[in-house]
């Protein structure tokens, strides 16, 4: 099947859910981001700006404990929540236990920014996964190595994870050079074998979901490829599942919004130089001018 391009009419036709024009901000969606940790508190704040630039309305963040408090104090519009921390940096056990009271409270959950420890994380999201399950759930760096679990892992709903080529080679034991010469094959091998919506991503993104359907993107630049871009991308399209889209809407239009505001932000600075915390607010303009 050919993969489906990425473009400006398409989104027009493929409008994102609006609030009503007397919604609350419960109706615009609530949402929780995990990650961050004492080496990495910046980019949970870089996932949390772009979600609420993109349109959600609540957000909760759970973070390292060593942390928390920067970041409440960097992050006035969250309620954060402290996860007390492994030898390693990771969360201790009893993070599942913070994290239950939200079950059924929130419309959307990103977990992975700036985690740290891969066995705890993998823990952590075993727990999550079940509890979370009537959520829109996005996973993403440290978090997606829930996958390399021994056997053949599937989610029991459809997730959206998000790997680049050289993740997806790790989390597939295949060589980086093998995924970037079949992008759409990896990224639609991936998306049935998890169970999951894939946005293999690079200069040419795809995304695939579990019935096979793809879509493509190209667009951008290199100013991209910089430090905290992906956690801006994943913050991007959690903050639009927040607001009702489906997992794969969200993606497309995230990716969109993505290169649009680096091309933006290419007229002002240069094509190299530009920073990932200067992407969020980019964002609003382009989901006016893409809708008009």
């Amino acid at each position: 099947m050919d993969a489906i391009a990425i473009t400006p009419a398409l989104l027009r036709d493929w409008p994102l859910p609006m609030p009503t024009p007397d919604g609350d901000k419960e109706v615009r969606g609530h949402l929780l981001i995990v990650g961050g940790s004492r080496e990495m508190p910046g980019a949970i704040l870089l996932a949390a700006t772009a979600a609420l630039r993109a349109g959600a309305g609540k957000l909760t963040v759970a973070t390292a404990a060593s942390v928390a408090q920067q970041v409440a104090v960097a992050m006035p519009e969250a309620k954060v929540i402290a996860l007390e921390e492994t030898a390693h940096g990771g969360y201790q056990s009893e993070a599942k236990d913070r994290l239950a009271p939200l079950a059924g409270k929130v419309s959307a959950v990103l977990a992975g920014p700036g985690m740290s420890d891969d066995a705890a994380s993998c823990e952590l999201m075993r727990n999550l996964l079940p509890m979370f399950a009537n959520s829109h759930i996005i996973i993403d760096a440290c978090a997606m190595n829930v996958v390399c679990n021994p056997g053949n892992f599937r989610f029991a709903q459809p997730v959206l994870i998000t790997p680049h080529a050289g993740e997806m080679a790790h989390l597939t034991r295949q060589s980086k050079e093998a995924i970037l010469a079949d992008p759409q094959g990896a990224a639609i091998d991936a998306a049935q074998r998890w169970n999951a919506v894939v946005a293999l991503k690079g200069a040419l993104t795809m995304i695939a979901t579990p019935d096979g359907r793809c879509w493509s993107h190209e667009g951008g630049n290199v100013g991209l490829a910089i430090s905290g871009s992906g956690d801006t991308l994943a913050g991007m399209i959690t903050g639009l599942a927040a607001r009702g889209a489906p997992l794969e809407q969200a993606c497309a239009w995230g990716i969109a919004l993505h290169a649009l505001a680096g091309e933006q932000l290419a007229l002002r600075f240069g094509i190299l130089g530009y920073l990932a915390r200067e992407i969020p607010a980019e964002i609003p303009a382009l989901l006016r001018n893409l809708a008009a």
